[in-house]
């Protein structure tokens, strides 16, 4: 036990130390290369361009990529503990696809009822107003992307509910990415020749960290609440991974546990999803890796998880940088898809 404890330990430091490593070099790289000296002048407003550039740029970047690897982290945690298959996450699931979906049809609705107001289809002076606190409001993008959330999350439980297996679980997520892949491109077919927009939903298919402000940092400042609520429940996800009944038998509420557990998953992938688009495989790989490094115990895992995804969004954060400015999302992709084969195989 002792041995296993000061692993851990070990472990948790190399991580955090990770953790600090990659921010610095999230904050020093860019298109414009900034110097830990000037970082530094920066942060002290000595210079005036290295200080916009820090704050306006890279904080907010560097804030949204850990909050948003630390929500896909733990849902995939989340959804592996609730239908006791370490195969389950978010991307496999559709439950990122759900967000995206909710987020796209957010910026087709917005558009398509502007498209009325202007036509004089419909009018009033509250309808216009409505419509532009809509679309400068922070909480009408998360808000669509919970709604879709949380509509992919019903209907996998609803597919998969004869029983969570490997098989059933991933051809319940396989149709439901399709289904809800075909209403997101629906939504970009149909403006097309609306470039602005056009580019807003094809950055939401593809996932990315470009231009995030701090205006995504309060976006995803709810996440912080929904981990802190998340915590706790390590213990309770380890007796729950006993069984049903034993966890019942053991003075765990089961029905009220994984309410617990459905509802945060959800929220957290969807506010993930809002402020980065659909960014696939950080819920997979990164609790399967900290198992094979600490074991199965979630009191560990997920602080573990919170860190360790924060962590691993920065890495292929930095990775795509330095490869030319590719996108987020397809940096975890090159990542997680080979890791996700091997893990079938190994299955």
């Amino acid at each position: 036990m002792k041995n296993s404890t000061r692993s851990t330990v070990l472990i948790s430091t190399a991580i955090v130390v990770l953790l600090g490593a990659l921010s610095v070099a999230s904050l020093v790289t860019g298109d414009a290369d900034l110097s830990l000296k000037e970082i530094w002048q920066g942060l002290l407003g000595n210079d005036e361009t290295a200080e916009v550039i820090f704050w306006n740029m890279r904080v907010p970047r560097l804030l949204v990529a850990m909050l948003a690897g630390a929500a896909l982290a733990s849902s995939g945690l989340v959804m592996q503990a609730y239908f006791r298959n370490s195969l389950a996450s978010p991307g496999l699931l559709g439950v990122s696809s759900g967000a995206t979906a909710g987020a796209v049809g957010a910026i087709g609705l917005l558009r398509y009822l502007t498209e009325l107001v202007n036509d004089g289809t419909i009018s009033g002076v509250g309808v216009e107003f409505g419509l532009k606190i809509a679309g400068q409001s922070l909480l009408t993008m998360p808000l669509l992307a919970i709604a879709g959330a949380f509509i992919a999350t019903f209907m996998v439980m609803t597919l998969a509910r004869s029983g969570a297996s490997t098989e059933r679980l991933l051809l319940a997520g396989i149709a439901l990415n399709a289904m809800l892949g075909a209403v997101s491109s629906y939504v970009l077919s149909i403006m097309t020749l609306t470039y602005e927009r056009s580019a807003q939903i094809l950055f939401w298919l593809m996932g990315g960290m470009e231009d995030r402000t701090w205006e995504h940092v309060w976006m995803t400042a709810p996440i912080v609440l929904c981990l802190c609520l998340l915590w706790p429940l390590g213990r309770p996800m380890d007796l729950l991974s006993l069984g049903a009944s034993e966890a019942q038998s053991l003075g765990v509420d089961v029905k009220k546990l994984q309410l617990k557990l459905l509802v945060l998953s959800t929220v957290l992938t969807a506010l993930a999803t809002a402020a980065v688009g659909t960014v696939g495989f950080v819920g997979l790989v990164v609790p399967h890796i900290l198992r094979l490094l600490v074991g199965a115990e979630h009191r560990r895992l997920v602080p573990l998880s919170i860190v360790g995804g924060a962590a691993f969004m920065l890495a292929c954060d930095i990775l795509g940088r330095y490869a030319g400015g590719l996108r987020i999302g397809i940096v975890t992709a090159a990542v997680g898809g080979p890791f996700f084969l091997w893990l079938l195989r190994r299955k």
